[in-house]
């Protein structure tokens, strides 16, 4: 695993950012290198700062979860771990190579399995 994983959170919601961010800081070696509230900034964000780690929510508005993974730059996807309160995008999700799936809401402990299985693959 690197010494410092780039991450970056992306969901419309700011209070489900804030939740990652503080269960993110409880974990030693990963940096949130930027916040994304819509699938558009997230495109532009992952092409231009390229993450190691994306958190993804799937409903934005605009541009879903699953097209930012349509549109960006594949010569070095970041891992991916989907975080969002519906569980029907599961297997899609996995279909678009993410490690994990979070159904929210999820504990701490559900958030240390998804970055350790990410962890594996940075």
């Amino acid at each position: 695993m690197k010494q410092e994983i780039k991450t970056l959170l992306v969901d419309d919601e700011p209070f489900a950012r804030e939740s990652l961010k503080i269960f993110l800081a409880e974990h030693e070696g990963f940096r949130v290198i930027g916040e994304c509230s819509n699938g558009l900034r997230a495109i532009q964000t992952i092409n231009q700062d390229k993450p190691d780690l994306v958190f993804l929510d799937v409903q934005m508005p605009e541009v879903n979860g699953f097209e930012v993974l349509n549109e960006i730059e594949t010569d070095n996807p970041p891992v991916v771990i989907f975080a969002t309160a519906y569980e029907k995008y599961a297997l899609q999700a996995f279909q678009a190579n993410a490690i994990d799936y979070l159904l929210k809401p999820f504990d701490k402990s559900r958030f240390r399995e998804a970055i350790q299985k990410a962890g594996r693959f940075i």
